[in-house]
């Protein structure tokens, strides 16, 4: 083989790992580390303004709110549904939460107040944007989180991330969990914002789900 040939071989060798390295180190620089990634989710999710959300079982976890599903804002108004366990009959009740008012009705008679104090000890949807209770605490104290992998969630590109959830925190917001839980997160790989949280438990799971971020929310006291 002559001198040139051997010389452009050698130039096309060394292009080929040069690309092979970069390749490799971008792809690692555009994975953020697990700890990385809940801080910035945190930091984002305190900027968030309204957000709708639902929370659903499967199984039997030991949680009296069996399903909850509603829009929230930051100023902590909220409307939507919940499903109640009262002793092994199931009571949906419709609520509008309205500065420290709280309208609610079942599935019979007409809508009745009781204080947002009250609903808290129910359910308390308010402290979900909370940034001193809710979502945010959960993300910036979530213990060991490790990025998984990567999926969509509803169409949505989303790192998977493993973390060990505050039993203290997740009580805020899912009343009746009395431990704290090796969840798995879904994090929005644009906005970083949470998209859905997994959280496994003694006789089944809690699934908390986040969508229609930043879209406007007005909550307003039904008719009487």
């Amino acid at each position: 083989m002559s001198a040139r040939r051997i010389f452009i071989a050698a130039v096309v060798a060394a292009l080929f790992t040069l690309a092979g390295c970069s390749g490799d180190a971008g792809s690692q620089a555009a994975t953020p580390s697990g700890p990385e990634l809940v801080e910035k989710s945190a930091q984002a999710m305190r900027t968030v303004k309204s957000t709708a959300f639902t929370m659903e079982t499967e199984g039997t976890p030991p949680v009296q709110v069996k399903k909850a599903a509603g829009r929230l804002n930051a100023t902590g108004d909220a409307d939507g549904t919940i499903q109640v366990d009262m002793a092994g009959s199931l009571l949906e009740i419709e609520f509008f939460l309205v500065g420290d008012t709280v309208h609610f009705k079942g599935v019979t008679g007409g809508f009745q107040t009781m204080s947002r104090s009250q609903l808290a000890s129910i359910y308390d949807p308010s402290a979900i944007l909370n940034p001193e209770k809710g979502v945010v605490q959960l993300l910036s104290n979530a213990l060991d989180p490790k990025v998984e992998g990567e999926e969509k969630i509803d169409g949505t590109d989303a790192y998977r991330v493993s973390a060990t959830l505050s039993q203290q925190i997740l009580s805020t917001m899912v009343p009746g969990i009395t431990q704290s839980v090796d969840g798995t997160l879904w994090v929005d790989k644009v906005s970083s914002r949470l998209l859905k949280a997994d959280l496994p438990m003694n006789g089944g799971k809690v699934i908390v789900t986040f969508d229609d971020y930043d879209v406007p929310v007005q909550v307003t006291a039904p008719a009487k």
